[in-house]
C-alpha cells in the first residue's frame, strides 16, 4: 500500500466472524479478540503492528485489548495503538471495542500501582492521552488489591463510567469470592460489571473451580487470555525448543523446564487436534469456545499469519464425547 492510499477495511469483515452477547448487556464481542500485550512496544516494528491491526479488523475482530503497562516500556503499546488509530481507523472508531486496564506497576511512588481511586483515575486519564481517545469501551481493574477497600476500587470504576471516560467496566484475575463481592458493589452503584478476564487454557483450568459458574449466575461475560499457555499449546515445541521461541528468548512467563515437563501432553494433544483436522493452537482455542459461558478468547500475534491461523479455530468448535474424554485422559498424564 502506498503512502497516498488510505486503508479501507474488507467489506466482508462482518461475514467472517461470529459474535457473542457479553453477559446481560447489549454488547456483542467477536469470538476471537486481539490482545496487545506483546509486539506493540516501543522497539517493535510499527509497520508490522499496523498490519496486525488491519488484518484483525479485516476478519471481523472488532475488540482490541490493552493495559496501561503493556509495552515495553510501560504505556508504549497504547501509544503505538493510538498512532495506528489516527492513521488508519479514524473513520472506524464506532466499529471498534477498545479496552484498557490498570492494577499493576505503572509509575514510581505509592500512587502508581494497585487499586486506589487515585491510581485508577489517573491511570485511565493517562491511557486516554496515549490512545488519543475521549473514552475506552471497557476499563478493567487488572488484579485485586487486598489492601484497598473493594468499595473504593469499585467506586473508582463507577466514577469512570459516570464521567463518560469508559462505557463499561470489568475485572481481571479476580477469584470467585472477591469477584462476587465486587459484582454486588457495582450493581448497587448502578454500574454492573460487564465482563471478567481470567487466564484459561487446557493447561490452566482454575476458572472451572467456581468462577465460570459465578459468571453465569451473575450474567457477567468472560474473555480468556493466554489460551495457548504462552505458546505451549502450539506445534512450536513438538520437536524441542526452537532458538527463536519465547521459552528461549524470554523466560519471564514461560520457562524451558515447563515446556519440557509438558512435552508428552503437548504431543498427545497434537495428535487429537490432527484427527479433528486442526492444528494444536486451533484446537486449544476451540476447546475454550465450546463453553457458551465464554464470550471471547484473547489471542496475541506477531505475524498476520498467526491471526489467520487462529481464526480457523472457529470452523470447528464442536467436540464429541470421545474427543473430550481423550483430552481429559491426556491432561491427567503424569
Amino acid at each position: 500500500m502506498s503512502k497516498k492510499q488510505k486503508y479501507a477495511p474488507s467489506k466482508e469483515r462482518y461475514d467472517k466472524m461470529n459474535y457473542r452477547r457479553t453477559g446481560n448487556s447489549g454488547l456483542l464481542l467477536p469470538e476471537i479478540s486481539l490482545g496487545l500485550w506483546h509486539n506493540f512496544g516501543e522497539n517493535d516494528d510499527f509497520k508490522n503492528a499496523r498490519n496486525l491491526i488491519k488484518c484483525a479488523f479485516d476478519h471481523g475482530i472488532t475488540h482490541f485489548d490493552l493495559a496501561n503497562n503493556y509495552g515495553p516500556p510501560y504505556g508504549s503499546a497504547e501509544t503505538t495503538f493510538g498512532k495506528i488509530l489516527k492513521k488508519d481507523f479514524k473513520n472506524y472508531r464506532d466499529e471498534m471495542i477498545i479496552s484498557s486496564k490498570a492494577g499493576y506497576d505503572m509509575w514510581e511512588g505509592p500512587y502508581g500501582n494497585n487499586g486506589s481511586k487515585k491510581y485508577l483515575i489517573s491511570s485511565l486519564d493517562q491511557s486516554l492521552q496515549r490512545l488519543n481517545l475521549d473514552y475506552v469501551d471497557i476499563f478493567y481493574h487488572h488484579r485485586p488489591d487486598y489492601n484497598t477497600p473493594l468499595e473504593e476500587t469499585m467506586g473508582a470504576l463507577d466514577l469512570m463510567v459516570k464521567q463518560g471516560k469508559a462505557l463499561y467496566v470489568g475485572l481481571s484475575n479476580y477469584k470467585p469470592k472477591e469477584a462476587k463481592k465486587a459484582f454486588e458493589i457495582l450493581k448497587e452503584l448502578g454500574t454492573p460489571c460487564l465482563i471478567h478476564q481470567p487466564r484459561y487454557s487446557l493447561f490452566d483450568r482454575w476458572v472451572e473451580d467456581g468462577l465460570l459458574n459465578l459468571l453465569e449466575e451473575s450474567k457477567v461475560g468472560a474473555i480468556c487470555f493466554s489460551p495457548l499457555a504462552q505458546g505451549m499449546l502450539t506445534d512450536k515445541y513438538i520437536n524441542g525448543l526452537p532458538k527463536d521461541s519465547r521459552a528461549i528468548k524470554d523466560g519471564r512467563y514461560l520457562k524451558t523446564d515447563m515446556v519440557l515437563e509438558n512435552l508428552p501432553k503437548i504431543k498427545a494433544l497434537n495428535e487429537i487436534a490432527i484427527n479433528r483436522n486442526q492444528n494444536l493452537a486451533q484446537m486449544a482455542i476451540s476447546w475454550i469456545l465450546k463453553d457458551e459461558r465464554i464470550t471471547s478468547v484473547l489471542i496475541g500475534a506477531s505475524k498476520t499469519s498467526q491471526i489467520s491461523d487462529s481464526l480457523k479455530a472457529l470452523d470447528n468448535i464442536i467436540f464429541d464425547n470421545d474427543e473430550l474424554e481423550q483430552i481429559e485422559k491426556v491432561l491427567k498424564m503424569k
